[in-house]
């Protein structure tokens, strides 16, 4: 009486099997079918966006700018780490409204459009305000610069995913990165020369932030005409805020390696807690005026520009673990570099290692993080790991500041130095590359 039943069972799961291949079939078809358009499209969007944003995100413009209208290290390293407290929470956020969703291009259009407006905020702050009503304008805008970042790396990195095979990653962000990032290094040598330098239009740090602006603007307007998004032929059934909170240590759990890939990324960031004092020490030890804060945006952003074509082809040919290991003992090298030769040429040099280092890592974590766990939990893992380098990177700056104003800068590099010192030695011995599974 039974055997009817599961005779029918058997052809109903061999169908679904099949349907399911066929989604599969099609999906990468369409990959495939539209790498180059979307190709191009990623390149624009990385290419002028990045230029953008690496004028604001450089550990010099503006954590000088923010310096010079408050006069506190404290106030540096608090604007900061509200930047980062913008990105705890709204990566899970943004994950769980995306998740479900066959097509994210729209979201990723609301999130990269506000994130965008904060920067024109800052700019247009620093035409209307002065004083205490303009730092806090600027404290403001960062939070929100950092609420709308947070969940847009979500979105982005997402769409990446969809649309780049993995083969062609590396090479990608390698020339939007180089790209980009030589554009970024020839505007920070002429922002500082001439906008910060002569005040540009009564305040030069203002015409610089809304030139980044329109930068950003247009990466993101190209990649909304450009790219064709695939609908995937799995996605997970939409859940609540805290149902998926609940879900995160399983995440790790399941995972060994991304545990401690977390627990690196964790580490890294808060060795960033020296960031925003790189360019405040330099002004300590041998005067900071407009050209020289050009020329060591030159270093650090040229040398971003020119590593990320090594980085990516690197990366491509042998997985990105290898990339994270030197971007991290880069990161070392070039901050005991800076601590203990005070001239301008070593801290040129000092400056263009920081700017490689930290890129390669940017590239690694940001790559190695798309190839843990199942297609289905990728946004979420995203999620998590945006949030929780978003919690070390709000306390590192904030910590950084009361301890540089408190004890110096140098206790300050030889915090970060020890946190590397950690990240490097956990992921040397507990990381395995993705790719090699």
């Amino acid at each position: 009486m039974d055997s009817k039943p599961d005779a029918e069972a058997a052809p109903s799961a061999q169908s679904a099997e099949d349907d399911l291949a066929a989604r599969e079939a099609a999906y990468e078809k369409f990959v495939w079918d539209n790498l180059r358009r979307n190709y191009a499209g990623h390149y624009l969007h990385g290419m002028l966006g990045m230029t953008g944003f690496r004028l604001v995100n450089a550990p010099t413009f503006l954590p000088a700018y923010l310096h010079m209208v408050s006069g506190s290290n404290a106030v540096v390293g608090l604007g900061l780490a509200l930047q980062q407290v913008g990105g705890v929470i709204s990566p899970i956020f943004g994950a769980t409204k995306i998740e479900h969703r066959k097509k994210v291009m729209p979201a990723a259009v609301w999130m990269g459009s506000l994130g965008r407006l904060a920067i024109l905020g800052m700019g247009i702050s620093g035409w209307l305000l002065k004083d205490q009503p303009l730092v806090i304008a600027l404290l403001f805008f960062m939070l929100m610069f950092g609420v709308f970042m947070g969940a847009q790396r979500v979105v982005f990195n997402l769409l990446m995913s969809k649309v780049i095979p993995i083969s062609r990653r590396g090479r990608l962000q390698a020339w939007r990165n180089a790209t980009g990032g030589l554009i970024a290094a020839i505007l920070a040598w002429v922002a500082g020369k001439y906008f910060i330098g002569p005040n540009l239009f009564g305040n030069g740090y203002s015409t610089t932030f809304v030139f980044a602006f329109v930068l950003t603007s247009l990466g993101l307007w190209a990649l909304q005409v450009l790219m064709k998004e695939p609908e995937p032929p799995t996605t997970r059934p939409q859940a609540r805020f805290r149902d998926r909170l609940r879900e995160f240590p399983s995440l790790i759990r399941q995972d060994r390696a991304y545990g401690f890939f977390l627990l690196v990324q964790m580490l890294a960031t808060s060795a960033r807690m020296a960031s925003p004092f790189y360019i405040l020490y330099v002004g300590q030890k041998v005067g900071l005026d407009g050209p020289t804060l050009g020329l060591l945006s030159l270093a650090y952003l040229g040398a971003d520009t020119a590593s990320n074509l090594i980085w990516g082809y690197l990366g491509d040919k042998t997985g990105f673990r290898l990339v994270l290991l030197l971007s991290v003992a880069g990161w070392i090298g070039s901050t005991v570099l800076l601590m203990n030769i005070h001239d301008v040429v070593a801290m040129f040099l000092a400056f263009a290692g920081l700017g490689a280092s930290q890129a390669g890592y940017m590239m690694a974590a940001n790559t190695m993080i798309l190839e843990f766990g199942s297609r289905e939990d990728l946004p979420m893992r995203i999620a998590v790991s945006a949030t929780a380098e978003s919690i070390t990177a709000t306390l590192g700056p904030l910590v950084g500041g009361q301890v540089a104003d408190a004890f110096g800068y140098n206790v300050v590099f030889g915090a970060s130095l020890g946190f590397l010192a950690a990240a490097f030695l956990i992921l040397l011995s507990a990381v395995r590359d993705p790719r090699a599974v």
